[in-house]
């Protein structure tokens, strides 16, 4: 044996004990008491993808007075009583704001309502003949007109608190007089990689080094989802310099994401480095996922800290599946923001070890009005280009050994969705 110390000899044993994935997630955000996020406030349009601070209510109603649906001719509904194409009710045009018995007046989509009308018939509808105004159809009350506050309604609750604002939401807000909205400031999570074998993307690597990749992933699936990463760099495998970046990372940011150094090799160390700067330290090490068995969830000093493994594909699933919860809960979302999901046919049949949820990377098309999972890989968690080849990935219980061909099964897309040719 190489190594004599018994820190070392006790993690080249390996896991001892692995913990299920929702257990180990629910502890870990048990033990962190989070408040509520920041808020800032920014303009209408830097607000797309943010996530609303707080509730917002219509301050009035929407539309603010009864308006026309269409381009027509403003009227009282009860003058085109059988009315038809071969029986037209003739009408008067009128300028006036306000509409008498047998009066029309020329409106257009969103005009208000003349005074005495109450409701709109469409262009198509008439005809102009001899300076009158020909009506072919007959109108109920209220038809084609928009109503006061049929949209919203002034008091109503228009956004929930940890929404996230999309183009919809956006216009509503604009369409109720609204420039600007409070929404949870972007917390800052700190991104480290650790490893003698790694260099920087740009540099010139030796014959057993490779470049570094999984900052500028886990960064890039922070920003997806609405928190800020800040690089902390490269740590070579040495305590003191992983305890120092990472000190520094929890001093500056509102969590830690680290990848590497947390299986339980010889230079595995991060775990170690984590639990020398605070209380409680790791929580759980081990998770009964695939990929991603080695990843740890820490808390220190009430800051959590992710510590994921340095396989590209197994650092993507675990933030899959424990940075996402965790951001969504520091931005102030009451729930995890799921990815979409459709359901699918298995085009071949996976196995799967029982015991761990095993996280199966497909590639789904639509053939025949009909979603087709083709599998990708269920293995290989350093074979980055399994996820580039992949736009969603089929979920597979701990209780279950795999998947059968043409079995249906619901997939969690990361990636849009073409039609065969």
């Amino acid at each position: 044996m190489l190594y004599a110390e018994d820190g070392v000899l006790a993690r080249l044993k390996g896991f001892q004990k692995l913990t299920f994935a929702d257990e180990a997630l629910q502890k870990w955000l048990g033990t962190l008491q989070i408040s509520p996020p920041r808020q800032v406030t920014v303009s209408l349009g830097e607000a797309l993808n943010r996530v609303s601070a707080v509730d917002i209510t219509a301050q009035e109603d929407l539309p603010r007075f009864d308006r026309s649906a269409v381009d027509g001719y403003a009227l009282k509904a009860e003058d085109t009583t059988g009315a038809s194409q071969f029986k037209p009710v003739v009408l008067s045009l009128t300028a006036s704001d306000t509409i008498a018995t047998k009066q029309a007046r020329q409106i257009w989509t969103g005009n208000p309502l003349p005074r005495g009308a109450d409701a709109v018939v469409m262009l198509e509808n008439t005809k102009l003949r001899d300076g009158k105004l020909e009506v072919w159809t007959q109108l109920a009350k209220g038809g084609n007109v928009s109503k006061k506050g049929e949209d919203v309604k002034k008091g109503d609750k228009i956004i929930k608190a940890g929404t996230r604002l999309s183009p919809y939401h956006l216009a509503l807000l604009a369409a109720l007089g609204n420039s600007e909205i409070k929404v949870a400031e972007k917390p800052q999570i700190g991104i480290l990689a650790t490893g003698n074998e790694l260099v920087e993307a740009g540099a010139t690597p030796s014959e057993n080094q490779i470049y570094e990749s999984n900052r500028v992933m886990l960064s890039a699936l922070c920003r997806e989802i609405g928190a800020e990463p800040v690089d902390f760099g490269i740590a070579k495998d040495d305590l003191a310099e992983i305890t120092e970046k990472l000190k520094a990372a929890l001093q500056k940011c509102d969590a830690v994401v680290t990848s590497g150094g947390t299986s339980v090799g010889g230079f595995d160390l991060v775990p170690e480095a984590v639990n020398n700067l605070g209380k409680p330290g790791v929580i759980t090490h081990g998770v009964a996922i695939r990929p991603a068995m080695p990843t740890a969830l820490a808390v220190v000093e009430g800051k959590p800290v992710l510590i994921l493994s340095g396989n590209p594909v197994a650092a993507a699933i675990g933030f899959e599946v424990f940075g996402r919860p965790l951001i969504c809960k520091l931005l102030g979302m009451p729930q995890t923001e799921q990815r979409p999901v459709v359901n699918a046919v298995m085009a071949r049949r996976v196995a799967t070890a029982l015991g761990r949820k095993t996280f199966v990377r497909v590639h789904v098309t639509i053939r025949n009005g009909v979603f087709i999972a083709e599998p990708i890989s269920a293995r290989g968690s350093g074979i980055i280009s399994t996820m580039t080849r992949s736009n969603g990935f089929v979920i597979v219980p701990e209780n279950r050994e795999g998947v059968a061909e043409g079995e249906s099964v619901m997939v969690h897309l990361f990636g849009s969705v073409e039609e065969e040719r």
